[in-house]
């Protein structure tokens, strides 16, 4: 057996520290001894009176010692002590004088004894032990006090100097996370808000100077702002955005409370401001109950689950505690991402990943038949709408016969509710994808009729920062120097945030009986050009002076506007304010619906754009591409055949 030198260097200066531990504990209980004695003879000893100390004072010293290392008194260090430490010593003390006047009795009776020494040794011990314990305790917290002053000081130099907006919550909540860890490396040197009765409070200290718009004639030096606001609107954001702008420092922002699954406001949250702010509304309320009744202790399948709106569901779904979450998705990379975000969130909701595609049936009623899940979020689809005008059949084969084979295994293994993911450019279509995703919708209303799983659909616009749409492109361009490219300058879109989106979904899922086709209220459409301006302003930058704006012409399969609603579609409200739904006075035939999905799909394997498109136009009379129109663009494409 061997014993490292280390070790038995650390055991060794360990007991020498323990003996001169309990050297100076019995020097302090002999002087309390003594001083007991003299106190209570007036300090005049007398012949007896030195008699009765020779007999007390080895009984005492030797007990009190033992019970003090039974207390555990000498395994600390005295620079550490603390108030339970003085308390442990006054417990010991008391044991200990009562043991020691015990034993004394036993030995040499009571009889002629003082028994006034025996307390006034007891509060002299607790006395003299407790100081000599704080004493310590003193010197080392004031021993290095001028190292440490010029330690903070140069720290302190060193640490970003960070200014609030807002004096609420998430500021209270920041400031004493960075007050409590030095390794944050930062300091709050202000706030400012606009509410005038908190102006001269302070907040863990840090002073409330003034309104917002006070910030550039602020004359405390700081080197960043965080604005500390989460329920701010867009027209709040862009004025503090406005201000932080003129001042040249940096600014960052915490997150939303829709973005905050956990609801957790820290430094580790703070982020850039983004459209996602600047575009934003009013924090979607949900009716966390209904979502509950039909998520918590499901099994719950997301199909698309490493997408944008799929990853986002899965999030959501995990905070109201399914019994199992599979996350389907044909992306190797993007099943990876969510699959390692789940496992590193150590969540206790069991999920399980599964790498494969809706347009395999075989697959999936595996998939159903092992894991019976009871509601299906359908997120996977193909988006890219100038993607799919030139590869139709995939559109074809993903958003509708995928589709298709999803509702068949959810009737075959009995699932409670369906929820399809789909999107406005469903209403009146001009492209591929709108129009399958448009057929994917009457299946859903259709199959409902006489199904017992309850089908949905829900339907909305683009979202902010979804991959490959608009404003992660725009990013792109503005970082490699420009141009930034817009297809119309007066092309507009309805926008909303990835959270809103998916927190909407879910609480539609809630309402439905079957047949419903949801429309989230995405409030105003924005103007793209006005969203590119602002991605460039908000990288410091001057559109059209540091970055140059081209306009390329609408791409094929493009609106200029999207529309909500299809003609025989009436909105109807429903409980909940930013969630309508469409009724639809026409029924369809289920029957029917299949015998032109077949057509739909037979065309797809053919391989042809035209056929394609003629198979869906038939089907979908509303369907009206705009390149229908270019004859340059039809000559191009129409012997278009890619082979397999």
């Amino acid at each position: 057996m061997r014993v490292s030198v280390t070790s038995l260097s650390k055991n060794s200066k360990k007991s020498r520290n323990k003996i001169k531990f309990v050297i100076v504990d019995a020097i302090f209980i002999c002087m309390s001894i003594l001083f007991a004695f003299l106190l209570r003879y007036d300090f005049t000893l007398t012949y007896n009176s030195i008699a009765a100390l020779k007999h007390f004072a080895p009984i005492v010293l030797s007990v009190k010692l033992v019970t003090f290392s039974i207390y555990g008194m000498y395994r600390g260090m005295w620079r550490y002590t603390s108030m339970s430490d003085l308390i442990n010593i006054v417990k010991a003390s008391t044991l200990g004088t009562m043991g020691a006047l015990t034993l004394f009795v036993l030995i040499h009776g009571i009889a002629d004894f003082p028994t006034s020494v025996i307390l006034i040794d007891y509060v002299l011990t607790s006395i003299l032990l407790s100081a000599s314990r704080a004493s310590v305790r003193i010197y080392f917290s004031n021993f290095n006090q001028s190292y440490k002053r010029s330690a903070i000081d140069q720290f302190k130099k060193t640490r970003k100097k960070l200014l609030m907006i807002g004096g609420g919550g998430s500021s209270e909540k920041i400031i004493r996370e960075i007050r409590d860890s030095r390794g944050l490396n930062s300091i709050v040197v202000g706030i400012l808000d606009d509410d005038g009765s908190k102006v001269g409070a302070t907040i863990h200290g840090v002073p409330i100077l003034g309104p917002i718009e006070e910030l550039s004639e602020i004359k405390i030096p700081f080197d960043e702002v965080i604005i500390c606001i989460p329920t701010a609107t867009n027209v709040e954001m862009r004025r503090i955005v406005a201000i932080c702008k003129s001042t040249g420092k940096s600014y960052r922002t915490v997150p939303t409370f829709s973005e905050l699954i956990d609801g957790k406001v820290s430094m580790k949250s703070v982020r850039e401001v983004s459209m996602v702010d600047l575009l934003g509304r009013k924090e979607v309320e949900l009716n966390r109950t209904s979502i509950s009744q039909y998520i918590y202790g499901k099994k719950v399948l997301v199909t698309g689950a490493g997408g944008s709106i799929g990853s986002e569901l899965v999030r959501n779904c995990l905070t109201f505690d399914p019994s199992l979450l599979i996350l389907l998705d044909q992306s190797e990379h993007n099943l990876f991402n969510i699959d390692r975000e789940c496992s590193q969130n150590k969540h206790p909701v069991s999920f399980k990943p599964i790498l494969g595609d809706i347009r395999d049936k075989a697959l999936l009623h595996r998939v159903f038949s092992s894991f019976k899940p009871d509601v299906v979020f359908h997120a996977a689809a193909y988006k890219h709408v100038p993607m799919q005008e030139e590869h139709p059949w995939e559109a074809v084969f993903t958003n509708i016969q995928g589709t298709l084979n999803l509702m068949d295994v959810s009737e075959d293994y009995g699932v409670d509710r369906f929820v399809l993911v789909s999107t406005d450019k469903a209403v009146n279509p001009t492209n591929i994808m709108g129009a399958t995703k448009r057929v994917a919708e009457k299946l859903i209303q259709s199959k409902s009729i006489d199904s017992k799983v309850k089908y949905m659909a829900v339907r909305f616009g683009n979202v902010i920062g979804s991959s490959g749409s608009v404003i992660p492109t725009f990013q792109e361009q503005i970082r490699n120097g420009g141009p930034v490219t817009i297809t119309n300058p007066k092309m507009q879109r309805y926008f909303m945030s990835i959270s809103e989106a998916a927190q909407l979904i879910l609480q539609a899922g809630a309402m439905g009986s079957g047949g419903e086709v949801y429309v989230l209220d995405m409030g105003k459409p924005v103007n793209i050009k006005d969203i590119a301006y602002e991605l460039i302003r908000l990288s410091g930058l001057e559109p059209e002076k540091d970055i140059s704006i081209e306009y390329i012409g609408s791409r094929p399969g493009e609106k200029l506007y999207e529309e909500l609603q299809t003609n025989d579609e009436n909105i109807l409200d429903t409980n909940h304010e930013k969630i309508l739904m469409m009724k639809n006075e026409n029924g369809y035939n289920w029957d029917h619906l299949l015998i032109k999905v077949d057509e739909i799909t037979s065309s797809a394997k053919l391989y042809d754009i035209n056929k394609v498109m003629d198979s869906l136009k038939t089907f979908i009379p509303e369907y009206e591409p705009d390149y229908a129109k270019d004859e340059d663009w039809v000559k191009k494409t129409a012997n278009k055949i890619i082979n397999y």
